[in-house]
């Protein structure tokens, strides 16, 4: 999928204008941009995706604490593992919630998006807009990630104490919010983002 994706990309822009000839080579030229910088990305990804999983878990954690109006109580790390520790406001006040949060459950496909970006770069204009908003949008998927889980496992916790009422409305939407996130976004964001790229600021 991911050489498939970037040919796709290669043809359309070949297509797009047919009395600009595109100089040959300029597939092979991408498919190898490609490769080599996955090669990069991951290597350096494998470094920085503890760090990177702890913002964003913190972040999200914040978020979801102020919707479901519990407290957030601190963060504990791990080896590709954040846990999030949240606590009930008025009568479950001494019980904690810890959610764990599996870092690469979400960011396996980061390499992928980030090479196929950077394959991306010779048929694209306005490159700092568009790699700005790419970059906000892969930031967004995550934290939309890590904000429906926790969601979805604090209304379930607040429920069976019966801390929250069982408002079956509430428990299926973060319980759909995440299911959509976890099996439809995060495995195809890789596409989404480079589609999104390259119809948007295409030369």
């Amino acid at each position: 999928m991911p050489l498939l994706s970037v040919l796709f990309f290669s043809i359309l822009t070949m297509q797009k204008n047919e009395k600009s000839p595109v100089p040959k080579g300029l597939v092979l030229k991408t498919v190898v941009v490609f490769i080599v910088s996955y090669l990069i990305f991951l290597f350096l990804w494998i470094g920085i995706k503890d760090h990177y999983g702890k913002g964003i878990t913190f972040t999200a954690s914040k978020l979801a604490a102020g919707i479901k109006n519990v407290t957030f109580v601190e963060l504990t790390e791990g080896r590709d593992l954040v846990q999030a520790t949240f606590s009930p406001r008025g009568r479950g006040s001494n019980m904690l919630i810890d959610i764990p949060v599996k870092t690469s459950s979400y960011t396996f496909n980061a390499p992928l998006t980030l090479a196929i970006l950077s394959s991306l770069y010779p048929f694209i204009e306005r490159r700092k807009k568009a790699y700005g908003e790419a970059l906000l949008m892969l930031l967004s998927v995550h934290m939309l990630y890590v904000f429906s889980l926790e969601a979805r496992q604090l209304s379930s916790v607040l429920i069976d104490r019966n801390l929250e009422r069982p408002d079956t409305i509430i428990a299926i939407f973060y319980q759909f919010l995440w299911s959509f996130t976890d099996n439809m976004i995060i495995r195809f964001e890789p596409f989404l983002i480079g589609f999104y790229l390259f119809v948007r600021f295409k030369r």
